[in-house]
C-alpha cells in the first residue's frame, strides 16, 4: 500500500495542550502507511493582506510544509465556540495571496479534544467551513469530538482508556482510507 505524508497542525500554542496529547496518540495509533510531520504555527506574524507579495519565512515555511504533505490534520480545542486565532491565522497565510492557496485539493481532516461535554464540536464545524471554501477535501466520517479526561493520554501519547484507544485507532485507518480515496479522483501533484 502506498504511503502517505500527514503534516499536522495543533490549533492550541500551550507545550501542555491536550491536543497536542491527542496528537501524539494519534500518531501511535496511526497504520504505518501514514507518516506524520507537525506543521508549527506558533511563529507566524498576524496576516496581513499587505504582505502578500513578500511572505514572512515563517508564512512561506508553512506553506512549502502544507504543499509537501499529501493530507493536512488538524488537531484544535475549540475557543469560544470557534477555533483559536492562532489556527485562523494560520490558514489564512497558508490561502494566501489569491490562487496560491496551500489547501486546494489537499485532504484534510478535523479532530480535537476538550474537557467540555461536546468536546470541540462547534469549533469544528466552524473549522470545517472554513476548509470548504479553501477547497479542500474534508474527512466528514467519522466525527471526533473527544471528552478529555485527566489520565486518558499519558505524555508518550498512550491511551489509557480502551475504547477511546479503539475508536481512535479506528479513526485513524479512516482517515488512511479517506486519503486514498481522494488520491483515487485526485491524483496526488508531482
Amino acid at each position: 500500500m502506498t504511503t502517505f505524508t500527514v503534516g499536522y497542525l495543533i490549533g492550541s500554542l500551550s507545550k501542555r495542550s491536550i491536543n497536542r496529547k491527542l496528537a501524539h496518540a494519534l500518531i501511535r495509533l496511526a497504520p504505518k502507511e501514514l507518516a506524520f510531520t507537525e506543521i508549527p504555527i506558533a511563529d507566524l506574524p498576524l496576516y496581513n493582506y499587505d504582505l502578500d507579495n513578500d511572505f514572512p519565512p515563517a508564512a512561506t515555511t508553512l506553506k512549502q510544509q502544507i504543499a509537501r504533505a499529501d493530507a493536512v490534520l488538524f488537531v484544535t480545542p475549540e475557543y469560544n465556540r470557534s477555533i483559536p486565532g492562532a489556527l485562523k491565522n494560520a490558514i489564512d497565510w497558508a490561502s494566501r495571496p489569491y490562487g496560491q492557496n496551500a489547501f486546494a485539493r489537499k485532504p484534510s481532516a478535523v479532530i480535537g479534544a476538550s474537557t467540555g461535554k461536546i468536546g470541540t464540536a462547534i469549533g469544528q464545524q466552524h473549522l470545517h467551513s472554513i476548509l470548504g471554501y479553501c477547497n479542500s477535501p474534508q474527512m466528514n466520517w467519522p466525527e471526533a469530538y473527544i471528552q478529555y479526561e485527566k489520565g486518558m493520554i499519558d505524555d508518550e501519547g498512550k491511551v489509557t482508556v480502551e475504547s477511546t484507544e479503539k475508536f481512535l485507532r479506528d479513526y485513524m485507518t479512516e482517515l488512511l482510507g479517506f486519503i486514498a480515496r481522494v488520491y483515487t479522483v485526485l491524483p496526488r501533484p508531482t
